[in-house]
């Protein structure tokens, strides 16, 4: 019986533990690709009471919840407001977008200023049950002075050593993780292949040592965080704005109505992996050029947009929608994978890369329980300072 009792929270102290280093790491991911990822948090009053500033909601991507409707609260890609991303209830639909309104404010978003909402920018819908928004109080504000602290940091570290582009978003996250994940990997190949003393199985049961897989889990996720943001960051809806004139301008995007104009798309791959990238439009009148291409290292590629304005004169919005995919796959089976859906393609890409990267932590930690400060009792205090140091951090 007590065995049983023993078990039974050795479990639940365990899945404790793999559910707040899942949290930890959707959060993370959610901060490298700029957009939530199961929690979102709102920084103003626009969405009292149903949302407080500074606290958080459930937050599901677009590509998993479908067509959103009138009455959902979403999160898009704003233009004019303050916020890039925008947590907004849509309160009507109309030709060309959605209509949306913080609960707070007295008149719509478009009565602002900003255009109708697209599909394609919205990037979550948070989660309502009953009508109501299940919501995290205190999270956004917890958020923010994580993030804060993180720009310090990340700031003081770039100043110091003068490096400029450590300062660019999330690369000090890359760096510890890298250094990290390397110098443990080479201080556990180092350590396993001294010579320990045998342990038997009951010592080995009695061990409360970390497993592994959660070690090599981790190292996976992140990765595939990584992947995912290479993936999605630097592309998306890219809006073009059209001016449907009386008379013809030099300007490419202000063309006469009922006349077709070109201008020009560019995008470049500033990561070390080569990527493919498919073209698509959004909106009446346009159409682009090269629809597929392969990008290397720093490569960058310029093509064509054909514009056509409306014979009624205005202001309009199209958009040029770029997806991006790692070039770990030949290229017809990304293309055949694209052609079902853009997250089939992410999912595919990622979950490979994912899982390589657990196969080889896996083959190169071992299977051996990893040990924490919290057992350190029952644990050899023979090993180097780094490994000792590293045992600390882990």
């Amino acid at each position: 019986m007590v065995r049983l009792f023993a078990t039974a929270r050795t479990l639940v102290i365990r899945g404790l533990q793999v559910a707040i280093v899942v949290v930890v790491l959707v959060l993370a991911a959610g901060y490298l690709l700029g957009q939530p990822i199961l929690f979102g948090y709102v920084a103003t009053d626009s969405m009292e009471p149903t949302i407080d500033a500074g606290d958080g909601y459930v937050a599901i991507p677009a590509a998993l919840t479908g067509t959103p409707e009138s009455g959902d609260v979403v999160v898009f890609e704003a233009e004019t407001l303050d916020d890039d991303l925008a947590t907004h209830r849509i309160v009507d639909e109309g030709e060309v977008g959605y209509v949306t309104q913080g609960d707070a404010n007295p008149s719509p978003d478009q009565e602002s200023g900003e255009p109708p909402v697209r599909e394609s920018q919205i990037v979550a819908t948070a989660v309502q049950v009953d009508g109501e928004v299940v919501t995290i109080p205190g999270l956004g504000t917890a958020a923010a002075e994580a993030e804060h602290t993180a720009e310090q940091v990340q700031h003081w570290v770039a100043v110091t050593l003068g490096i400029r582009w450590l300062s660019g978003a999330s690369s000090l996250a890359f760096v510890v993780l890298i250094a990290s994940s390397t110098l443990y990997l080479a201080e556990t190949i180092r350590e396993r292949r001294s010579s320990p003393q045998p342990m038997d199985a009951n010592e080995k049961a009695d061990s409360a040592g970390i497993d592994p897989r959660y070690i090599c889990g981790g190292l996976a996720v992140l990765v595939a965080a990584a992947a995912l943001a290479a993936m999605i960051v630097p592309v998306g809806a890219q809006p073009i704005e059209v001016v449907s004139s009386e008379q013809p301008s030099e300007r490419s995007t202000v063309i006469e109505a009922g006349t077709t104009a070109e201008a020009t798309y560019e995008t470049t791959n500033t990561g070390p992996v080569p990527v493919v990238s498919y073209l698509e439009t959004d909106g009446d009148g346009v159409t682009v050029d090269t629809e597929e291409f392969s990008l290397g290292y720093r490569e960058e590629l310029e093509t064509t947009v054909e514009l056509t304005a409306p014979e009624e004169t205005g202001y309009y919005r199209v958009f040029v929608v770029e997806h991006r995919y790692l070039y770990v796959l030949p290229a017809p089976v990304i293309e055949t994978l694209h052609g079902i859906h853009p997250w089939v393609a992410r999912g595919t890409i990622v979950g490979i890369l994912g899982g390589v990267t657990y196969v080889l932590s896996r083959s190169l930690i071992g299977s051996g329980p990893v040990h924490s400060p919290l057992n350190r009792s029952s644990t050899p205090t023979t090993g180097s300072p780094l490994r000792r140091l590293l045992r600390r951090l882990y």
